[in-house]
């Protein structure tokens, strides 16, 4: 983002009320959460390859969903231990 862009923003948010500077706040927050997501797919979809030249099958929506939850579980704790 170029300074002129950064400044006009900046400008915009300062004239909003405090309720709709937590929306944008929220909507920020929506919009890296979702790019995390996507990063975060094009990863996993990258290793895809290497994952079936080296013999691993593919996984059950049981084994995903497991995976997800110990991800989350690990993320909790990190979070709660300040890291």
């Amino acid at each position: 983002m170029d300074a002129t862009t950064e400044q006009m923003l900046v400008s915009k948010i300062k004239a909003l009320s405090t309720r709709e500077v937590a929306e944008v706040e929220d909507f920020v927050d929506f919009l890296v959460g979702k790019a995390r997501k996507r990063s975060a797919l094009e990863r996993l979809l990258a290793m895809a390859p290497a994952l079936e030249a080296a013999g691993a099958g593919p996984i059950s929506e049981e084994e995903i969903a497991a995976e997800i939850k110990a991800a989350r579980a690990q993320r909790r704790a990190d979070n709660a231990a300040g890291h």
